[in-house]
């Protein structure tokens, strides 16, 4: 069923149900992600599958802040490039570049968000990367990739090697620039994304003091087979990202627009 959307830059916007839901669950996930401070001027990007079509995503318009975004200008374009919404705003990229090359080649991955938080910069650039000194670390030992910097991410060629290095993990950590997070839903890469800079902040501050005390292997395994016993039904991160939403939506509505 297609709905007419009136959108804020003068636009109307014909899409599915399905399709509007998924822009308003982004939206929402941008003015969260700017609420929290993982934003970064106007750049940076947050992708989404659009339901029922394989091949086409969404992704925040180039120029505008997060605070900014909203369901109606979110821009949906194809994995090589297409604009399909008529949108007259560009498309970073170093974000398209990234995004498709990983929702062309992995079916699961239906977010996507890549951050240059001054904590997960810095681990990034940290020899050995993020360490099992922390809870939130634990939750990730074994689980993180990492790739060496090659320079802004516009070539097609690198997005071979991101996932090759990406292999069957979830989290690739981009040396010297910072992590790459991939979801089943936006609840389930939220979750990771704010566990992961938890995790490097607490990190840095632990640093700072002195010598870290590292978590023992056998530990780590023990906390990664009990973590999930206390999460609430929904999915990964659905009850987190549904608080969130509620806690945006006293600041400014704005964002379902």
């Amino acid at each position: 069923m297609a709905t007419q959307i009136n959108a804020n830059h003068g636009r109307n916007l014909d899409c599915t149900e399905e399709e509007w839901a998924a822009r308003q669950e982004l939206a929402a996930c941008y003015r969260i992600f700017d609420h929290m401070g993982w934003s970064e001027s106007i750049y940076n990007h947050i992708s989404l599958k659009v339901p029922g079509e394989d091949h086409a995503f969404l992704i925040n318009p180039y120029g505008l802040l997060y605070s900014e975004v909203c369901a109606s200008n979110l821009v949906k374009i194809d994995i090589d490039g297409n604009t399909l919404d008529g949108s007259k705003f560009p498309v970073n990229k170093a974000g398209f570049t990234q995004h498709a090359y990983f929702h062309r080649h992995l079916p699961w991955a239906h977010a996507i968000c890549h951050t240059h938080t001054t904590a997960q910069m810095a681990v990034s650039a940290l020899e050995g990367g993020l360490q099992p000194v922390n809870f939130y670390a634990c939750n990730f030992m074994g689980k993180i990739a990492y790739h060496d910097f090659e320079g802004v991410t516009v070539r097609e060629e690198e997005g071979e090697r991101l996932l090759a290095n990406l292999g069957q993990q979830r989290i690739l950590m981009l040396r010297n620039h910072g992590p790459v997070v991939l979801g089943r839903t936006i609840g389930e890469m939220f979750i990771m994304q704010w566990s992961l800079q938890r995790a490097c902040e607490i990190q840095l501050a632990t640093m700072s003091m002195g010598q870290p005390i590292r978590v023992a292997q056998e530990v780590i395994d023990v906390h990664q087979r009990d973590v999930g016993s206390v999460a609430l039904p929904g999915g990964p991160g659905a009850a987190d990202f549904a608080a969130w939403t509620r806690r945006i939506d006293k600041i400014d509505r704005s964002w379902r627009d």
